[in-house]
């Protein structure tokens, strides 16, 4: 997917907002329909007949038929694909999209060109043996730095090109977050071809190391300056004092959202030129599999049991989710398909590297790892991802083989216990 900055003139972006505005409608519409459906009730309506229906409701609305067929036609197609992601890879249902949320709408191409098979032949059609033609997004290349696209109802709109060629997209999506606006054209990159160096990195992730490197490097996501958390106080506290529904709650919102958008910019940008020097210098990947979702869970509980600490959780969750762990594995495995493996966490931060003995005892500190041991000493993060790259984790018993050094026996007893099952009633057959 490649994400471009658009900067459309304010004629446009009255346009594309009205866009937003309708595949928003339509999407909420094909939501209530499907929510209606319980066992017993008769299905509810496919792609083909809400296009049908969307037809009508065209000729009876004045407000909906001054919209883009294509741009709400889309938000249904949108809305199917959503639907049938449930039952392919485990999704939820389609939820409903708010305003000033989720702002955005999906273009279908409008230029036609011919389409070839994988060899360069001609892709003919079974039927009729004439040649197939796909669509294409209209787009043009300014100069070196600016591009712009064919939007339907606003003409050419322009982008910042920060790449040097134009991706060839069949569709592209509009989205509007934190005051700016952004073009994605459906394209799947090339994945990058591995080095041939046979080298195996182990990648541990943590909260003040964003991920530690097994060949000792150390990298860290970018934040927000202290001046920059500063303002957001500042502007959230205007706004806490503001009346209710007031243009100035509303604008100090906005300025408190576009700090934040600039600190989700920095982290996917870290997260990209993390995931390609991986790619580009790693025959193979190790992550410590880690449960995102359940790790960063509230832990307010209920009425009859509430929780403990439920503070100190969640500024645990907010520093956890503002590293990019899970973007960070994703993108890596994007780009090397294949060559990135996932190692079970437990016990990769209490085994010694160099001898294999577990022993929570041998972690002094967040920052120090001495094994009780061996007396192997070195950076407990390091250690870590030295355990991942070996692929020495989820292994409760002490390992006598050698790790990183040579074959040390233990001079006591583990302390370390496996966690055991809970019986839930579930047979395993």
């Amino acid at each position: 997917m490649s994400r471009f900055r658009m900067y459309p003139t304010p004629q446009q972006e009255e346009q594309m907002l009205l866009h937003c505005a309708h595949a928003r409608y339509v999407w909420n519409l094909a939501v209530e329909q499907h929510s209606h459906w319980h066992k017993g009730r008769k299905s509810a309506p496919g792609f083909a007949e809400q296009c049908k229906q969307l037809t009508e409701a065209r000729r009876v609305s004045q407000w909906l038929g001054s919209g883009n067929a294509d741009v709400q036609q889309q938000a249904l197609k949108d809305f199917a694909k959503a639907k049938q992601a449930r039952f392919t890879i485990g999704v939820g249902e389609p939820t409903w999209r708010k305003k000033h949320v989720h702002e955005g709408f999906r273009v279908i191409g409008t230029d036609r060109v011919p389409e070839f098979e994988a060899d360069g032949s001609p892709k003919l059609n079974a039927k009729t043996g004439k040649q197939v033609m796909g669509r294409s997004v209209v787009v043009q290349k300014l100069n070196r730095r600016w591009a712009q696209v064919k939007v339907p109802g606003c003409g050419w709109v322009r982008f910042r090109l920060t790449r040097p060629e134009l991706p060839q997209a069949k569709t592209f999506r509009v989205t509007f977050r934190g005051g700016r606006w952004h073009i994605a054209l459906a394209v799947v990159p090339d994945p990058i071809a591995a080095p041939g160096t046979g080298e195996v990195i182990g990648v541990d992730r943590g909260v003040t190391i964003t991920a530690a490197l097994s060949d000792g490097r150390k990298l860290n996501c970018p934040q927000l300056t202290v001046k920059e958390r500063a303002q957001i106080r500042k502007h959230q506290r205007r706004a806490a004092r503001a009346p209710k529904g007031s243009e100035r709650k509303a604008a100090e919102y906005a300025r408190v959202a576009k700090l934040k958008a600039r600190e989700v910019d920095r982290r996917k940008d870290w997260c990209e030129k993390t995931s390609t020097m991986l790619a580009r210098t790693c025959d193979l990947v190790r992550f410590e599999k880690l449960n995102i979702k359940n790790m960063t869970a509230s832990a307010k509980g209920t009425a009859e049991q509430p929780g403990k600490k439920v503070r100190q959780k969640a500024g645990l969750n907010r520093a956890i989710l503002a590293q990019g762990w899970g973007l960070l594995r994703q993108r890596t495995g994007h780009k090397a398909p294949g060559r990135v493996e996932d190692v079970p966490a437990p016990y990769t931060s209490l085994r010694c590297s160099a001898c294999g003995w577990i022993e929570k005892k041998s972690r002094k500190s967040q920052a120090d790892f001495i094994c009780v041991s061996c007396g192997f000493t070195c950076n407990a993060d390091e250690n870590a991802a030295n355990n991942v790259a070996a692929g020495q984790g989820g292994i409760p018993r002490p390992r006598r083989s050698a790790g990183a050094g040579g074959v040390t026996a233990a001079t006591g007893r583990s302390s370390a216990r496996e966690p055991q099952p809970t019986w839930v009633g579930i047979p395993f057959f």
